[in-house]
């Protein structure tokens, strides 16, 4: 199989990333190419023309959700309905597999939060940690969990962004009375009240340009500290990692604020040095640059090396 390249796709609502490498590694990439997500037949043909003529051995892709994980489900491979217009029902895994000629066992994929833990677990800030939550904070919040060394797959997958959070109070001892934005089912879930379109909706303009010391942040931590609250008691983890645009670009002063609200919600619950004098260890920012990528590449050795999906692998 030395011979043999492995290909990863991370699809996302406005591009799409395509890689090759020569081993089933980010530090193995050798050519990748962006595509503007468009429709969905057009989009996955600019996808198949990149990896066709290649000799892959497998393909991994990381996608945006929900998509139908269940193998046993006559829609495994297929996106879920979705708000993202021409994609809902789309047979993703099916369309790749029969562009490129590969068996539908040597195509594997996961949602693109999933795929990110699964790279920060094996090559970034998640590596010896598991359980592992790997949240991103950006246009919407997402989470992946990987436990025993595994993607969680269970009804669905992963849905963390639209945990419901309860309003918190503000400096000022009143209740917050931010209304929630940008999540079309949930008026006070963590991506309505903490997302890159909700802090926009509560300043009134775009979060890029607002200072650090800005007293927003402080709601802001205080709101992803909620949600990170609700991973650590239903999941467990031994670290969390938390990427995404709205946190890596100022992580130095808003993960220190997410640390310390955090352990005021916990208020001493979970007895275990993670959560008292090494939180700096425990959230903490990804150490790769593209971990859904890194992801879909060990989805792409996985499913070269381990041929179609077991049962453990649900």
């Amino acid at each position: 199989m030395s011979r043999d390249l492995f290909g990863a796709v991370e699809g996302g609502g406005t591009k799409f990333i395509c890689a090759l490498a020569t081993a089933p590694e980010p530090g193995a990439i050798v050519d990748r190419v962006r595509i503007d997500t468009g429709r969905a037949h057009e989009t996955l043909e600019q996808v198949v023309r990149f990896f066709r003529g290649r000799r892959l051995a497998a393909l991994g892709v990381a996608s945006f959700g929900p998509i139908e994980l269940d193998e046993a489900s006559p829609r495994y491979g297929h996106v879920l309905p979705t708000p993202k217009t021409g994609w809902s029902n789309e047979p993703v895994l099916p369309r790749l597999a029969a562009g490129l000629g590969l068996p539908p066992g040597r195509v594997r994929w996961d949602t693109d939060v999933n795929a990110a833990a699964l790279g920060e677990a094996r090559w970034g800030a998640g590596r010896g940690a598991d359980p592992l939550v790997y949240v991103t904070v950006g246009t919407g919040i997402g989470g992946g969990v990987v436990v025993d060394g595994r993607p969680l797959h269970g009804l669905l997958h992963p849905e963390l962004g639209h945990l419901p959070v309860p309003p918190i109070r503000l400096a000022d001892g009143s209740t917050d009375q931010f209304p929630g934005h940008g999540c079309p089912f949930h008026r006070n879930c963590w991506e309505a009240m903490a997302a890159g379109p909700a802090l926009a909706a509560r300043l009134g303009r775009p979060a890029d340009d607002v200072p650090d010391d800005d007293p927003v942040w402080e709601i802001e931590a205080r709101y992803l500290a909620l949600g990170l609250a609700a991973c650590v008691l239903a999941v467990s983890p031994r670290r969390i990692v938390v990427g995404g645009g709205v946190v890596v670009s100022r992580a130095a002063s808003l993960l220190p604020r997410v640390r310390a609200a955090l352990a005021e919600v916990l208020n001493g619950y979970v007895p275990r040095p993670e959560l008292a004098e090494r939180l700096d260890e425990y959230v903490v920012a990804p150490d790769l640059a593209d971990p859904a990528i890194a992801g879909a590449l060990e989805l792409a050795g996985r499913a070269a090396f381990e041929g179609a999906a077991t049962p453990s692998d649900r």
